[in-house]
């Protein structure tokens, strides 16, 4: 896995492959905590050491244990990894349209499992979860078979996460009768309207709770409140607009909803601890270029 890994993604940062969704990461040097919103996602390692922080959690991800994402988090993450022996990962975008048929297909045959849902959690690997893993990567080093047998290993992983004992938690983002799955489909909804004049009051009512249980609720999945959970998606939006597309600081403010340019600075730099110039400067002078996920860092990374 390791040597296909790092022949397959000889550059730092993330790797498109020809599989939708799925991305090789590669970083040659340790980089400490930093913020980061990831995308649903599953994540392997390996190679290296991830963590990631949400509120007093710390969840690992390394050579032994995956990441999963339910639902779009921001949380801060570090990484370990030296030249020598850089972090070495695959990240599948989770595809909530196959979790759902998967799980009708589980509950048909009355093997769900229960599980406190949650929005992020790593598990230890095991062997048949692995072995999936490794054909993918065996299939992306042949774009005729990456096209052929891909969609299927990739529907097998899905599977074999979703059978797991943290499966339960993707099937509470799935499902809008509890509070998980209300937070869950919330937060879909602020990623899809960001850049519009969202409130706490509109969420809470589309989400059937009164503004207090929907506060409650949804700190309870994200760490966070949801006034500040859309400041974070959009100033991430931002600084992805601002390293990927050249954006200046006022058009990225301006396409994710700000109407001030001097707030969202100072709210920029609260958050990643630079002004928007000193950050893209930062990130293209140490080559981060993008994340290594699925996510931003969204850098937004693996």
């Amino acid at each position: 896995m390791v040597r296909l890994i790092d022949r397959l993604a000889p550059d730092q940062g993330l790797t498109k492959t020809v599989l939708d969704g799925v991305k090789l990461s590669r970083a040659n040097h340790s980089y400490r905590k930093a913020p980061v919103l990831y995308e649903p996602c599953i994540v392997f390692i390996a190679q290296g050491r991830k963590r990631g922080f949400l509120g007093d959690e710390v969840f690992l991800y390394d050579e032994q244990h995956y990441l999963v994402l339910s639902v779009p988090l921001p949380f801060e993450s570090e990484t370990e990894a030296t030249p020598e022996h850089p972090l070495l990962g695959i990240s599948m975008r989770l595809d909530l349209a196959l979790a759902a048929e998967l799980v009708l297909a589980l509950d048909q045959a009355g093997a769900t499992t229960a599980a406190e849902p949650r929005g992020i959690f790593s598990t230890p690997i095991d062997p048949a979860l692995g072995d999936a893993v490794l054909r993918l990567l065996q299939a992306l080093d042949s774009p005729l078979d990456a096209s052929i047998l891909g969609p299927s290993i990739q529907r097998e992983i899905c599977y074999r996460v979703l059978i797991g004992e943290q499966g339960g938690s993707i099937r509470a983002a799935l499902l809008n009768q509890q509070h998980f799955g209300k937070v869950a489909k919330a937060l879909r909804r602020i990623h899809a309207d960001f850049r519009s004049g969202l409130d706490v009051e509109t969420l809470a009512r589309e989400a059937n709770m009164s503004v207090a249980a929907f506060h409650a609720h949804f700190k309870s999945v994200t760490a966070t409140s949801p006034i500040q959970y859309l400041k974070a998606t959009r100033l991430h939006k931002a600084r992805l607009l601002m390293l990927q597309d050249s954006h200046s600081a006022a058009s990225a403010s301006a396409a994710v909803g700000y109407e001030s340019a001097s707030q969202f600075s100072r709210e920029f730099k609260r958050v990643f601890g630079r002004t928007p110039l000193e950050e893209v400067s930062y990130v293209r002078h140490q080559s981060l270029a993008l994340p290594v996920e699925g996510a931003s860092r969204y850098v937004t990374s693996a």
